[in-house]
């Protein structure tokens, strides 16, 4: 029952059934039924369904602060549930370019505080791991900022803001349109947050690409590039690319575009003393990585 309040809760603050499934990792059908069960339960209608639009009934209204403390309770609850809570693994999200650059030294720093703490890291693109933050299956992830607000109960500690820029083979030209003509784009996958804000940039700029191949990460993109494979965007902080011989960068018109990379926790697990430690880590670990001149 717990998780047909939390529905309740994602479907109240989207204001869609559609919107509350994709951040759920559910079906829109899932939705829709967990929300029939639960006026069902309650006996009482708590949306009013005009076409694809939902919006809170008079009762949803009325229930929607009380549904929000049961689900904070319960959280509160679940964290501090067995005598051995603080000894309880830490369930750790990271996206793949954080693992590759800011998990070591964050762990080093870590470990000087809890050298016995377990932690479990989890892999994920960042809207998987949002999502899994959110149902409290992972205590805390490091990942791109989402485009859409946040949750109430969780919280957002920044790390690194990204400057995107266009590369490509030596040799190629160096404005971007140009590029994108004369080269297959090797594209950012559009199911990441990274990949969304470059399609996004891509349509406002009125950019079209000739599609090669598309990849979830930077890093792998830049290595495609360098073999001569195509051009791409990708973020230029936490991938090599002052390292990496044979390819050159091309500022991109209209702007900067940047992307901000940060730690997203439960505001309940705060209390957990290894999560409040790993969050620390992991803000000591980014000053290496900060951009040049911030």
């Amino acid at each position: 029952m717990i998780r047909y309040f939390q529905t309740f809760l994602t479907a109240a603050e989207t204001g869609s059934f559609s919107a509350a499934a994709a951040r759920l990792a559910l079906t829109q059908s899932a939705v829709s039924t967990q929300i029939r069960r639960l006026e069902e339960d309650l006996d009482c209608r708590l949306f009013e369904r005009t076409g694809k639009s939902v919006a809170l009934s008079e009762a949803g209204h009325r229930l929607l602060p009380e549904a929000r403390r049961f689900v904070e309770l319960y959280a509160a609850m679940k964290d501090r549930a067995g005598p051995h809570a603080e000894a309880a693994p830490v369930e750790l999200g990271a996206v793949s370019t954080v693992q590759a650059t800011l998990l070591a030294e964050a762990m080093r720093h870590f470990r000087q505080r809890f050298p016995d703490s377990h932690v479990n890291v989890v892999p994920g693109m960042s809207t998987q791991l949002l999502t899994q933050v959110d149902a409290r299956e992972l205590d805390v992830a490091v990942l791109i900022r989402p485009r859409l607000g946040l949750p109430p109960d969780l919280k957002w500690v920044p790390l690194v803001r990204e400057r995107f820029v266009g590369i490509g083979p030596a040799g190629s030209p160096q404005e971007l349109r140009a590029l994108l003509e004369a080269l297959p784009f090797i594209r950012y996958n559009r199911h990441s947050t990274g990949g969304q804000l470059v399609d996004r940039y891509l349509k406002r700029q009125r950019l079209w690409v000739r599609e090669g191949m598309e990849l979830d990460e930077p890093a792998v993109i830049l290595q495609m590039v360098a073999a001569g494979l195509g051009c791409a965007i990708i973020p230029a902080e936490l991938v090599p690319l002052r390292e990496a011989a044979g390819v050159v960068q091309v500022p991109l018109p209209g702007g900067p575009l940047y992307r901000e990379v940060g730690v997203l926790v439960r505001e309940a697990a705060l209390r957990r003393a290894p999560v409040a430690a790993l969050i620390d880590a992991f803000v000591a670990a980014s000053a290496r990585w900060q951009p040049r001149g911030a």
